[in-house]
Formats: structure tokens, sequence, C-alpha cells
């Protein structure tokens, strides 16, 4: 068997620096942070650590059940292997064993044989939950939790994605491609407030405070078909939709792209400013890679979303296979 060394790990955790300090000052309900400079603090409170999530409720949940009609259930996640393109220095591998069956005898006297499979990877491949502590600003994530106070070796002390309950809600589609009048959108399109207005306002759907919403631009059809240029860049928001999204009072955006925001960024955004938005700023939680294509093709528009998701202690990111029902 090959054996990989992660290089590096040591040297993650020996460029933490000094992070800034948290504003002491709360923002109005809902309202977008103009300063991208400093994470957010918590409209919950100093003890916050699901941001967002904290609007999910069981009215949320009864209503979203309402759109449940025809009984078609979609898998939102994408098969993922080896050879599954990712971001930078991420890999995934899985190796089979048969740890007490040598050379493929069986145990005991009826023969008992069985398969433990063993992932060496990392946990942002594929469709992916990118949770509060995953994008920080300057050392200091969300709710001024500071890197030196919650990063240890072994996972997050605060922000883990073990704290974050079941994600059910209602979910919306905009399907950015048919409104553009293309299969698939090229990278480096930005999308700004005024168009996601009117995708919303073409398909006859409004957002609403709770919602995971959800964008369909074809990019994910690029995937096992040209992985160079699937992970060079990608069709996506921009920060002015961003801080439209964050006056919803939305709970996660997704969208069928490795980064949801625009790739190559607009002039003037900082590397992934969007994702910092979102995440360290007002504690939304960003869904990448989801399969968007049947929801597209069958027009449905609105949904009950439902992700029960690993809890792997002191995680920031997992691997999920989401689903919608309608």
């Amino acid at each position: 068997m090959k054996t990989r060394t992660l290089i590096g790990l040591s040297s993650l955790f020996a460029a933490i620096a000094a992070p800034l300090s948290c504003s002491e000052s709360q923002a109005a309900l809902h309202e977008p942070r103009e300063d991208v400079l400093q994470a957010g603090p918590s409209e919950w409170g100093p003890d916050d650590e699901i941001g967002a999530a904290n609007r999910l409720d069981p009215a949320l949940v009864r209503n979203a059940a309402k759109l449940v009609t025809t009984g078609k259930s979609y898998s939102l996640g994408i098969e993922v292997n080896s050879q599954t393109p990712a971001y930078g220095h991420r890999t995934f591998q899985v190796y089979m064993t048969q740890p007490e069956n040598p050379a493929g005898k069986g145990i005991g006297t009826k023969g008992l044989t069985y398969n433990d499979e063993m992932i060496e990877g990392w946990m942002g491949v594929g469709t992916q939950l990118n949770g509060l502590g995953h994008v920080g600003i300057e050392n200091v994530y969300y709710n001024g939790h500071k890197e030196q106070d919650i990063l240890t070796i072994h996972g997050v002390k605060k922000l883990g994605l073990e704290k974050l309950p079941p994600l059910v809600t209602r979910g919306v589609l905009l399907d950015m491609a048919a409104h553009l009048g293309t299969d698939m959108i090229r990278e480096g399109t930005p999308f700004g407030a005024a168009d996601l207005e009117a995708v919303a306002r073409q398909q006859g759907v409004t957002l609403q405070k709770g919602d995971i919403v959800l964008l369909h631009t074809g990019w994910l059809g690029l995937m096992g078909k040209d992985n160079k240029r699937f992970l060079e860049g990608c069709p996506g928001i921009n920060r002015e939709a961003a801080r439209f999204l964050v006056s919803k009072g939305i709970v996660a955006i997704g969208a069928d792209t490795w980064a949801v925001e625009v790739v190559p960024g607009e002039p003037g955004a900082g590397t992934f400013e969007v994702n910092q938005t979102l995440i360290a700023k007002n504690g939304i939680y960003v869904l990448e890679n989801i399969r968007t294509s049947e929801l597209a093709r069958d027009k449905a528009y609105e949904f009950l979303f439902v992700l029960g998701h690993p809890k792997y202690t002191g995680t920031t990111q997992a691997i999920i296979n989401p689903v919608a029902l309608r």
C-alpha cells in the first residue's frame, strides 16, 4: 500500500498570527456589515456557535413540509472518490481492508468475513458544508472567536459542526442558467442583487427568513470532463449579492460550483471575500458543489430541504448529501 505523507500540517499552525479584535457593537437584525475587516458579533449573543441556524424553528419545518406534494426526492450530493477534483491541496482516498480475515480465511465456525474501509482525505471534497469555523478574517472567526483560543491539531474548540442542528427548512432554487439562456454560465460571471431578484421574480418565488438558497449555473457539468477549467474559476455571487442575501435572513447559500462566489472575483474584492462576509461576519453557511441539475430540469423552485450532516467533533467542513423533497 502506498503511504502518503501530509506535508505542511505543522506549518498551518505555525503561521497563526495575532488576530484582530472583534467589534463590540451589535449590528441591527439582518443588517449587512460594511466593514469587511472584522468578523461579526452574533445577534444571538456571545455564547452563540451556530449563527444563522438559530433561525430554524418548527414553524419553518411545518410550512416547508407543505411543499411536498409529489413525494419526489432529489439527491443533491455528488459521488466522491479519488478522482473528484478539489480545491488546492485536497485529496480523497478509500482503502478497503479485511483486518480479521488474513488470507481471506473466515472467522469462527460459520466463516464470517467482512470488509472495513478507511478514509484518507479532506472534508472539503465533493458536495460540502462549510461551517462557521472554516473561514475567518485575520485569524478571527464568527462571533469574535480568536484562532489562538479555539484551534487545536485535533479540531476547533468552538464553532465545530457537532454543534449544528439538522438543517430542515424551505429550499429555494434560483436557476441562473435558464435566466441567462444558457446551459452553463461562464467562469467569472458575477451575480448581483438585481440578478437574484430578477430570477426570483421570474420564477414567482420570494426569498424569506430561514430559507436555504441554491443557485443553478450548470458549472458542475464540467466535473469529470474538464477538471482543470472547473477548478480555475466559476460563476457566482458578488459582494453586493452576499449583502443582499444577508439582509433576507437566510440560513445558507449553495451552488453547483466549488466556491459559490464568483471566481475570478470582481475588481477590488479580497480573496474569497464573499465567503468571509457570509460565514465570518454573518454566520451564514455555504454549501458547495450542490447537484442542482435535476431540480432545474423539473423547475422545482421550492422544496423541503433536509440535511443531517456528520457530527465529527471539532470539524469545520463536512462531505454531505442533502435531500430535496417536493
